[in-house]
């Protein structure tokens, strides 16, 4: 009677086993088509309707409007906009860019073609007479003398009208013009042109000019009075004097006014004269020195 009795217990006991078993099941199997059942549920669902939408959002899109049709505003769609504009725009500034850089590069590769490089210029001969060495050549239409602070010589670049101009002027080279033969050579760069605002602009200003020098490779340590008193001295009264420089360069320029284009003159002669601890460089202007001017005081 204990055996069948233990028996039957075990039955009844593999028995409910078997039922608790049969119910997880029943769980498991509930909870999947339930999240399978939602998520069926959730893909028929319309995002743009309004119930999705408080009602301040959609009263401040339409303004008091009761039509909940209309496609609410999307922020990121217009930022995206905003920013296939901007690209748009700014590639049509590079390729506006790039023209611009074409272009200029094409009208200084003709320059340099136009301009021959002049070494060996004895420091008393002037722009003027080293551009009328050229004119049997052709055209010129600029000319540049620049000092070297380490040498005695000075260089210049010679621009003429054309490329003929610039061939014919190469003949020329071992010419004696001052107490040196000067050597001519093809250019490796273009005459920086001046800015058009700083050229004269009437009869006055370009009476100006002639009664102004040009100095450059003044000691830093060298005041504007200084400057002025070492003209007046040697060349004659200076009326207006500009003393310009910056923290990139080692020297400073000066564009130096007289009451004499006598004075201007003589001034040439004062290059590599030693001002300071450096020799300086002194040409004809190509511009006049304007008076500044004062704006009002703001009230």
């Amino acid at each position: 009677m204990a055996v069948v009795a233990d028996k039957s217990g075990e039955a009844v006991a593999a028995a409910a086993n078997n039922n608790n078993l049969v119910v997880e099941t029943a769980k498991s199997e509930s909870k999947e088509f339930n999240v399978q059942k939602l998520v069926d549920m959730f893909t028929k669902l319309n995002p743009l309707a309004k119930e999705f939408f408080p009602s301040s959002y959609h009263h401040n899109q339409t303004k008091g409007s009761d039509d909940f049709n209309q496609v609410p505003f999307n922020k990121q769609s217009v930022g995206n906009e905003n920013y296939s504009n901007r690209r748009r725009r700014n590639n049509y500034n590079q390729g506006r860019r790039r023209l611009n850089g074409r272009s200029f590069r094409a009208q200084r590769e003709d320059s340099i073609r136009r301009t021959v490089y002049v070494s060996d210029i004895d420091q008393t001969i002037t722009e003027e007479r080293l551009a009328g060495l050229f004119t049997n050549c052709g055209q010129v239409v600029d000319c540049r003398v620049c000092g070297d602070p380490h040498s005695v010589l000075r260089f210049a670049f010679v621009e003429f009208a054309d490329e003929e101009g610039a061939r014919a002027a190469l003949n020329l080279g071992g010419t004696m013009l001052g107490f040196y033969p000067v050597r001519v050579l093809p250019s490796k760069t273009a005459i920086l042109p001046v800015n058009p605002t700083f050229l004269p602009r009437s009869e006055d200003e370009r009476e100006m000019c002639t009664r102004t020098v040009y100095c450059t490779n003044i000691d830093k340590k060298v005041s504007q009075a200084e400057v002025k008193n070492f003209f007046e001295s040697a060349c004659g009264e200076v009326t207006r004097l500009r003393l310009l420089g910056d923290h990139v360069h080692s020297t400073r320029i000066a564009f130096v006014e007289f009451a004499m284009a006598e004075s201007a003159i003589v001034a040439l002669n004062c290059s590599g004269m030693v001002l300071g601890t450096q020799p300086i460089r002194v040409s004809p202007s190509k511009t006049p020195v304007r008076p500044r001017v004062t704006r009002p005081a703001l009230h």
